[in-house]
């Protein structure tokens, strides 16, 4: 578009017709985005933890916006099938037009100008102002290479035909060199043989240059009668008549081909037979008759050399014939599946709204940030996963690689189940894009230690029972030891059919923290200090509860229970080492609380 002179109404209803062109493309990324920043500002406003706690389900808040998307959607199908179609027809044979147009006319300084068609001029220099172009060279080569003529004048002015068709050139004192010798004669002379030319000097000279300046419009419907275009200007009916149409049409020449191939591509000579009079036919059924290479063997070399370069020559042709035809069935096959690429995306744009509007809105209600920032990051993201895989589905299809039905939702199959699992996990107040969940396992997958910390409170309301606290550090030193003699060393039964280490190992866990719960309350700071040194007891990471469906399926399944045990080992001797810290700082605490 730059430098071809448009007019502003023609570059106004180009980028209108664009930009009509991209809703298909903005229209997901925008309820994506809308619908992140509507829950996430929910979330952040505590609104939807009110509307949650009045008993309203996620669903139910959701359910006026589903009735909106669901209008969108169809509205989105419209567009697609019947607004859409004329959009692109308009768009396209503007965008031809517009690259069809030649050139605004701009000669630079000191560099042939080749913009026009069958001219190169050369200008040293020129004035902007009056626009004289000064020590100007002109080739012609309008009536053929040899034919040539050669202008060099001192000054030159131009200026366009009021039809804008030609352009008129008036030249001051120079001259011109033109090759008697021109296209039609048959003969050609050596290449170091003098060519006579004829020599002309002026004053002042004019020469008219066609040079096609308008702005010619493509009419839309040749666009539209196109065979390698048409498809974008059908709606949905239109594309499947026109699909069935060419599948018809493959099938007639498959049809032919397999006839043409049974009568001509293998022994055909045996084509000119009469199998019904031919005596020879039938006395060929009753005789016996040696085997091909035998007789092949028995011939003479010249007849085998002919026989084998006639065979060769037959299959070469053949192969070329059959070639030749099935071009004509590739050319039809990619029309047909840029047709199916066409009618799929007249539904896969709804979907698309509707998928985007169930990610966005359970994502804006978990990470419950509003504004532009995190939203816009979010959706940006998203929309690029979606636009790669969109992509990557249409080329398939484009290319016959993929079936089309697969190719074209294959972006919404992929995104499909993280609607709904996003969906779910908002609906169950999950901590899925909770960094702090994420952290604590990392730290525990890595056995990376966290520190207790108890603070002296300035109010304490109420004050520990430091003889009771005393009975628990005894209860929970037996609880230990019974743990440490019964699970220290598992067997592989024992750890997924066994639930008693699980339940003993979750009440030593309850009555810690318990405790130490208890003395965060206590007024010495040398207590305090004591219950920071206990360690935060880990649970032994594994997928399934002792003796559950999970846990049979996996300890049966060897390979994958006996790596999962292997794994375990390396929780079991952080827990046993924990605990054993744990009853030696339980009786050091008991002495501490004795003292004082």
């Amino acid at each position: 578009m730059v430098g071809k002179g448009l007019d502003m109404r023609v570059l106004g209803e180009m980028f209108l017709y664009a930009s009509l062109n991209l809703i298909p493309l903005a229209l997901p990324l925008s309820i994506l985005l809308a619908s992140i920043m509507v829950f996430g500002n929910l979330g952040k406003r505590l609104e939807l933890l009110a509307i949650k706690s009045a008993g309203v389900p996620l669903l139910k808040t959701m359910k006026p916006l589903i009735i909106l998307i669901v209008f969108i959607s169809i509205g989105a199908f419209f567009f697609q099938n019947y607004a859409m179609p004329k959009i692109q027809v308009k768009f396209y044979s503007l965008l031809i037009s517009i690259r069809q147009k030649s050139p605004e006319l701009d000669i630079p300084e000191g560099v042939f100008y080749k913009e026009i068609d069958n001219y190169n001029i050369f200008v040293e220099r020129k004035n902007r102002k009056t626009g004289m172009l000064y020590d100007v060279m002109i080739y012609d080569v309008s009536k053929g290479f040899n034919s040539m003529a050669v202008i060099v004048c001192d000054s030159a002015s131009m200026k366009l035909s009021e039809d804008k068709l030609s352009l008129a050139f008036t030249m001051f004192n120079g001259q011109q060199f033109q090759n008697f010798q021109s296209d039609n004669i048959g003969t050609q002379r050596a290449s170091n043989e003098f060519v006579p030319y004829s020599r002309e000097d002026f004053k002042k000279k004019q020469m008219l240059i066609p040079f096609d300046a308008n702005f010619n419009r493509m009419e839309d419907s040749a666009l539209e009668e196109s065979s390698g275009s048409n498809w974008v200007s059908k709606n949905s009916a239109e594309l499947r008549f026109s699909i069935d149409s060419m599948n018809h049409k493959i099938d007639s020449m498959n049809v032919l081909d397999r006839t043409q191939m049974k009568k001509y591509s293998h022994l055909s000579f045996r084509n000119s037979y009469d199998t019904d009079k031919d005596s020879i036919q039938l006395l060929a059924q009753s005789a016996d008759i040696a085997p091909i290479d035998t007789i092949f063997n028995n011939e003479p070399l010249d007849i085998k050399a002919s026989i084998l370069r006639n065979a060769a020559t037959k299959a070469e042709n053949n192969n070329n014939e059959f070639l030749f035809r099935s071009m004509s069935k590739v050319t039809t096959q990619k029309t047909i599946n840029r047709h199916w690429v066409e009618w799929h995306r007249k539904f896969t744009l709804s979907f698309a709204c509707f998928i985007f509007f169930f990610i966005g809105a359970p994502l804006g209600s978990i990470i419950r940030k509003g504004g532009l920032g995190m939203p816009i990051v979010i959706s940006v993201i998203l929309f690029i996963i979606y636009y790669i895989l969109d992509n990557v589905g249409y080329k398939m299809t484009r290319d016959g690689v993929w079936i089309h039905w697969v190719g074209m939702w294959f972006s919404s199959f992929i995104l499909f189940p993280l609607g709904i699992f996003l969906t779910y996990k908002a609906m169950n107040d999950s901590v899925i894009l909770n960094a702090d969940a994420y952290l604590g396992f990392i730290k525990k997958v890595f056995f990376i230690r966290e520190d207790r910390h108890f603070a002296m409170k300035e109010v304490i309301i109420a004050t520990p029972d430091y003889k009771g606290i005393t009975f628990k550090t005894e209860e929970l030193n037996r609880d230990i030891t019974l743990y440490l003699d019964k699970f220290k060393t598992m067997s592989y039964k024992t750890y997924w059919f066994d639930e008693e280490y699980d339940k003993l190992f979750t009440d030593i866990k309850n009555n810690l923290e318990a405790m130490l719960n208890s003395l965060a309350n206590s007024a010495y700071q040398e207590i305090l200090d004591k219950a920071e040194e206990y360690p935060i007891l880990i649970d032994n990471q594994r997928p399934f509860s002792p003796n559950t469906t999970g846990a049979k399926i996996l300890a049966f399944f060897l390979p994958l229970g006996i790596v999962m045990r292997l794994i375990s080992f390396l929780f079991e001797r952080r827990l046993n080492k924990d605990l054993a810290k744990v009853r030696k700082l339980n009786n050091e605490l008991q002495l501490i609380t004795e003292r004082l």
